[in-house]
């Protein structure tokens, strides 16, 4: 018998944790119906201090908390929460820490103004999800990545975790919305994101780290990408056809769930096809 595929989906934004947004929307809707067309899966968002956590019935994961990751040689203390969508019957993971996540906003203060700590928000709440999985000793087939903030996981996975036999053979699909940030994320970035296995060669693109360069490293790591917003950035486009990489075009309406359901087998068979070549 054919094993279910495993698919991970990694999201900057999930309703009803966060309020509707195209982007919130797919978090919460597109890992149901996978889950319904009988893959395996497993949903993680950062725990943004907005949200409800007595509401939502947040409750930590003792024996899966308790990590220190270490970003710019401070300590970080890992907290795993969860709660449950029981009309969806799936589980969504939080990845949560008090000095990045305990303020009331999401990636911008209450003047509009983004948050100068968000390059090391991403990478904490990037690696926090690779260990939680690694705890959970769970291997992805598959790993959906949703908001530029989750674009680091491709580079983790792809760097530092690709002998890890959990993750030796899993694949990448990165969507590209319209959820551009104005200017750049600290000037250190290429540096904060060093980890064993990257190379300064392998985050060039990061010493400009701006939200078209952010993005590019994520589609050049990705093994297929997915337009999710109608109109993407001019210049990304031009880089996401230059790669040559599958690409799924915008798809409105509830019909998407079904074509990236497809274009996610499309990108595990040719896996397969290559293996068996």
């Amino acid at each position: 018998m054919k094993k279910k595929a495993r698919v991970l989906f990694v999201s900057q934004e999930v309703t009803p944790y966060l309020d509707e947004t195209p982007m919130s929307v797919i978090g919460r809707k597109l890992p149901q119906g996978i889950q319904e067309r009988g893959k395996e899966i497993r949903t993680f968002m950062p725990r943004f201090g907005c949200i409800n956590e007595r509401r939502n019935q947040l409750h930590e994961v003792i024996r899966l908390s308790g990590m220190n990751l270490i970003i710019d040689n401070n300590d970080h203390p890992l907290i795993i929460k969860v709660a449950s969508i029981q009309a969806a019957r799936m589980q969504v993971y939080f990845i949560d820490n008090q000095e990045y996540f305990e303020r009331k906003h999401i990636l911008t203060d209450k003047k509009g103004e983004h948050f100068a700590d968000n390059d090391e928000r991403a990478i904490f709440f990037c690696r926090g999800v690779i260990e939680t999985v690694k705890k959970l000793g769970w291997a992805p087939d598959l790993v959906h990545l949703h908001g530029w903030m989750t674009g680091l996981t491709a580079l983790y996975l792809k760097k530092s975790f690709k002998d890890n036999p959990l993750f030796a053979d899993t694949k990448i699909v990165y969507s590209v919305y319209d959820d551009e940030f104005p200017n750049t994320l600290h000037k250190d970035f290429s540096k904060k994101v060093l980890h064993e296995g990257i190379e300064k060669g392998d985050v060039e693109l990061y010493k400009n780290p701006t939200f078209v360069n952010v993005s590019k490293l994520a589609i050049n790591l990705a093994d297929g990408i997915i337009k999710a917003s109608p109109k993407i950035n001019p210049e990304l486009e031009k880089h996401i056809k230059k790669t040559g990489k599958p690409v799924l075009e915008f798809i409105s309406g509830d019909e998407y769930i079904n074509a990236y359901s497809d274009f996610y087998d499309a990108v595990l068979e040719e896996v397969v096809e290559e293996f068996v070549d």
